[in-house]
């Protein structure tokens, strides 16, 4: 599996966690944490997503 396929699938099981738990709104503090950290994973994927050849 792809760099994009396992997002997809994070996005989508935090996703459900997020709808199943609403009061621990868990995107918007991944969000937040990644805003303010800038931490060296985040980077390194989105890197590898827009640097990756477009596949049609």
């Amino acid at each position: 599996m792809n760099d994009k396929g396992k997002i997809l699938i994070a996005i989508a099981v935090l996703g459900i966690i997020d709808a199943v738990v609403p009061g621990l709104p868990i995107l918007a503090l991944v969000l937040a944490y990644v805003v303010v950290n800038r931490p060296a994973w985040f980077t390194v994927l989105y890197e590898q997503i827009y640097n990756s050849p477009e596949v049609d």
